[in-house]
């Protein structure tokens, strides 16, 4: 069966363990793992990128090479104190095979993202480029030391790494040339993080093409009707003015009233995951729960149009329900062979939805 190694690393990083991390950081869990979520894929682009370079791919896979027990260090040294060496350990790993200026930025995107900061980043990228080694270097096993082996893996694993990305976050790397080995494959991730916010912007204009349009056929009409025309006009704004004030909870962006949506998105997210039992069920609840992480992610999409009220009153609509939903999700990844089916899904899920309430 084709590997995923995106799929691999957050496997290994169990809820516990990114509880774990974000006391570690001292950091909210919610902000770290939205920022777990993004740098995964980021270090594995940045390898990617390495090991495209002349005497890169040997390079990174002597280090790889050395981090082949990072994955049982890593889960030793969480919250016993010893976590300070092994961040400088990951921290010096990165700039050995990035150089400052790609690590800063990668650390830069990461943080604004998440909005951790580019120190607190830089921290976790530390923590996680062992991770992310490790789990190369178990998977290659006794090939981990071979450049070409490495190359392969990491050229295999281009689609997996664009996909991982969340909406938006390849924007903030576009420039840093961290992308460039993933190729098409990132930029068609770019444009899918994009086409919610297009496709709102498009049905704004549609609507203001649509109104022009009413006007033009009004003033085509006779003078007279101005005459009647311009005391309905001021008594319907009179009715809107008095109708809008509890109207300004609405969360209708562009037509779509993104409250029912996020609702329904999640009634349905609950519905699912309720009816998983195995790894079979799990398997069958999949394309559902992409479909609702589509859904959420559609509405991410749309939280840069919303006021500052629309905003408290969409995380008010969401925050409630999250600690219901995280036991729900940890209940259903402990389930036998279940995490292995929907693990990365449920971290996107979980990412997406943190985006609704930052």
């Amino acid at each position: 069966m084709a590997i995923n190694l995106v799929s691999l690393v957050t496997q290994f990083l169990t809820p516990e363990m990114i509880g774990r991390i974000a006391s570690a950081l001292g950091c909210d869990r919610t902000i770290t793992q939205k920022a777990i979520i993004a740098a995964i894929p980021a270090i594995l682009a940045a390898f990617s990128k390495v090991a495209a370079q002349p005497s890169g791919a040997q390079k990174l896979a002597d280090l790889t090479k050395q981090q082949s027990g990072a994955l049982d260090s890593f889960a030793n040294m969480l919250g016993k104190g010893a976590q300070s060496s092994f961040i400088d350990q990951g921290s010096q790993l990165l700039s050995s095979l990035l150089g400052g200026r790609d690590q800063n930025a990668l650390a830069q995107a990461v943080g604004k993202f998440a909005g951790l900061g580019q120190d607190g980043a830089g921290l976790l990228l530390g923590m996680l480029a062992p991770v992310v080694m490790g789990t190369i270097a178990r998977h290659q096993g006794t090939g981990s030391g071979d450049a070409s082996g490495i190359t392969g893996l990491l050229a295999s694993q281009k689609d997996n790494i664009a996909a991982a990305m969340p909406a938006g976050f390849s924007n903030l790397l576009s420039g840093t040339g961290l992308l460039d080995a993933l190729g098409g494959a990132a930029r068609s991730a770019t444009v899918a993080g994009s086409e919610a916010a297009r496709a709102a912007g498009s049905t704004a204009r549609a609507v203001a093409d649509s109104g022009q349009r009413a006007a033009g056929a009004a003033a085509a009409q006779s003078r007279n009707w101005l005459y009647w025309l311009i005391p309905i006009v001021a008594i319907a704004a009179l009715l809107a003015y008095l109708f809008a004030r509890p109207g300004e909870q609405s969360l209708l962006v562009g037509g779509l009233d993104i409250g029912n949506q996020i609702t329904d998105s999640i009634n349905s997210l609950r519905t699912t995951l309720n009816g998983v039992t195995d790894a079979a069920s799990a398997q069958a609840a999949l394309p559902k729960l992409q479909e609702v992480t589509a859904q959420i992610d559609r509405v991410g999409g749309m939280v840069g149009q919303l006021s500052a009220d629309q905003r408290k009153l969409l995380a008010g609509l969401v925050n409630p329900v999250m600690p219901a939903l995280n036991q729900l999700f940890d209940k259903v990844l402990a389930i036998p062979g279940v995490a292995e089916v929907l693990r990365p899904t449920i971290m996107a899920l979980k990412a997406k939805l943190a985006v609704l309430v930052a």
